[in-house]
């Protein structure tokens, strides 16, 4: 019963393991949409970075952090991104990036969890929740360990500031709810780059 007991013990005290992970920009988007009039607009912002730790054995990501630069949107409209990046927006001259800083991640079921965060957006920091899917781990052709999540969410725009809009027959141009849609593709950070 004693050496039962003391294998018990050392499993308790055992710390899980949670690897450093950086997004692989190449294979991750970050992409929004919203309504316009009738029909809905789709959206993306070209640059952005992020880190967390993720535990393989408990599937539980800690640290979470996301940046993104601002006067990166690209709706394929030279006109309409440049209105986005105005003061009627995203006020990209006083407001460079948004960024999103995990607090709480909790499974909401087989492979699908609960992400809540502090999100930011024209320097207005709201609380948001995603729906995130874990998608797996392997290892790319060069060696790379990966990890891959789905995550989506839905906020209103006008709690961050960014209220403009026009309004044609009493109906508003642009909606007021926002759909975001992030793919992430992550490689595990090895120790050696890490010191670097």
């Amino acid at each position: 019963m004693k050496y039962n007991l003391s294998i018990l013990i050392l499993a308790l005290a055992s710390p899980a393991f949670a690897a450093p992970y950086a997004l692989d920009k190449d294979h991750s988007s970050v992409d929004f949409t919203v309504r316009h009039v009738v029909s809905k607009q789709k959206g993306s912002f070209r640059k952005f970075d992020g880190s967390f730790e993720f535990d393989a054995k408990t599937n539980k990501a800690t640290n979470i952090k996301f940046n993104i630069d601002a006067s990166s949107v690209f709706t394929d409209n030279e006109k309409r991104d440049e209105h986005l990046k105005s003061p009627d927006f995203f006020d990209v001259a006083t407001h460079k990036e948004l960024t999103f800083v995990g607090k709480d991640w909790k499974p909401a079921g087989k492979g699908k969890f609960k992400l809540s965060g502090d999100l930011t957006i024209r320097g207005v920091t709201k609380p948001a929740t995603f729906d995130v899917e874990y998608l797996g781990a392997g290892k790319d052709p060069w060696g790379n360990d990966k990890v891959g999540f789905s995550a989506v969410s839905k906020i209103k725009r006008q709690d961050f500031g960014v209220s403009w809009n026009k309004m044609v027959e009493k109906v508003g141009v642009v909606g007021d709810e926002v759909s975001i849609a992030i793919q992430i593709e992550a490689n595990q950070v090895k120790a050696d780059a890490a010191k670097k």
